[in-house]
């Protein structure tokens, strides 16, 4: 078979399940044939042009996979293996990768401004019969026997990003955490500063169903702020802000709303990609004499940080399937981006099978 089906990008609002060349591993990439992926955010925001990618690019970046070719050079993988594959597919090689920063990767033609390749943003993503992973060596995370797809497609993307986020602010034990947006990657977030010891974790949205959710994955308190003043809820429940506020929405105004949580020296970390100008008012910070800090984190990457992932779900720390409530086929996958992007039926994730 030379063709598959995949997910293509034409234009705003304009995918397609379209027949395309399939693609074959050459030197150091491995072909996988997708078993399951999702729909996220992102995607969301490529169909409504608001992420700008080039026309014809396949889209879809959580894959999970079975190994159906490798390229010369690929060692330690065979044919048939179940793969877990990250987001980002760091090359395990250059200044960025040798640093520990793998999704700061820079090599490559397909590196761009907020990082290395990414599936389905640079590169043809997941949401397709078969997926061509670049620098397979560093990038293939063997799915345990007693594991699941459907137990670990979610940890490629937001899962790992949301525990960076709670990684990044180096959440202590005994913290007053704050989680900003309660979408899937905000309560992987809930999850990730619950893992690293927090003592009050106060999560915040403005939909009764994440908020229950939210509870249910972690959360001690849970703030609508359809109904509530946030700051000053906050302030209250925390005794003067929380130690670490974590923004997962991406949006100026909860950038903002999340530094007016912190006590003096609290961490902001931020989860969101921003379309809009973020500014700082000096008020929020403390004109800048607070000891605050802010820090950042695009989805970490790599075959090591995929195996730990894995670990945390094998180990029954962490049930990523709680998250998955509605399913479609490849060839449904317009009506999957429908549910997903009008948050219809409570919908979480959406899982895709091709």
């Amino acid at each position: 078979m030379k063709t598959m089906q995949a997910t293509v990008f034409h234009g705003t609002n304009d995918i397609r399940v379209d027949t395309v060349p399939k693609p074959s591993a050459g030197p150091g990439e491995a072909l996988l044939r997708i078993t399951a992926t999702t729909i996220c955010g992102t995607d969301l925001h490529i169909v409504r042009g608001e992420y700008p990618v080039k026309p014809g690019l396949i889209i879809g970046h959580e894959p999970v996979g079975v190994i159906e070719e490798l390229g010369a050079g690929v060692t330690g993988h065979e044919i048939g293996d179940r793969v877990l594959v990250g987001a980002i597919t760091p090359c395990g090689q250059c200044r960025a990768c040798l640093s520990g920063q793998h999704s700061q990767c820079g090599q490559g033609e397909g590196y761009h401004a907020a990082g290395g390749w990414r599936f389905g943003n640079t590169i043809n993503g997941a949401q397709a019969e078969y997926l061509l992973v670049p620098y397979a060596q560093a990038n293939l995370a063997k799915i345990p026997d007693e594991v699941t797809d459907e137990q670990v497609v979610l940890l490629a993307d937001i899962a790992s990003t949301g525990f960076g986020g709670a990684e990044s602010a180096g959440i202590r034990i005994g913290d007053a955490v704050v989680v900003f947006a309660q979408g899937p990657i905000g309560l992987c977030a809930t999850v990730g500063a619950k893992l690293m010891g927090a003592s009050l974790i106060i999560g915040v949205d403005g939909d009764d169903h994440r908020l229950k959710m939210s509870r249910k994955m972690g959360a001690d308190v849970t703030l609508n702020f359809r109904e509530c003043n946030v700051v000053e809820e906050v302030l209250k429940l925390t005794g003067g802000g929380a130690d670490v506020a974590i923004e997962a929405l991406g949006t100026p105004e909860t950038f903002e709303t999340a530094l007016r949580c912190l006590r003096p020296g609290g961490t902001l970390s931020s989860l969101g990609v921003y379309s809009g100008k973020i500014q700082i008012p000096y008020d929020a910070f403390a004109a800048g004499l607070g000891d605050h800090r802010i820090v950042t984190t695009l989805c970490p990457g790599g075959k090591e940080r995929m195996r730990r992932l894995i670990s945390v779900v094998q180990s029954g720390r962490f049930d990523p399937t709680m998250l998955v409530t509605h399913r479609f086929s490849l060839a449904d996958i317009k009506q999957g981006y429908e549910v997903f992007g009008s948050r219809a039926e409570g919908v979480l994730k959406v899982l895709i099978t091709p």
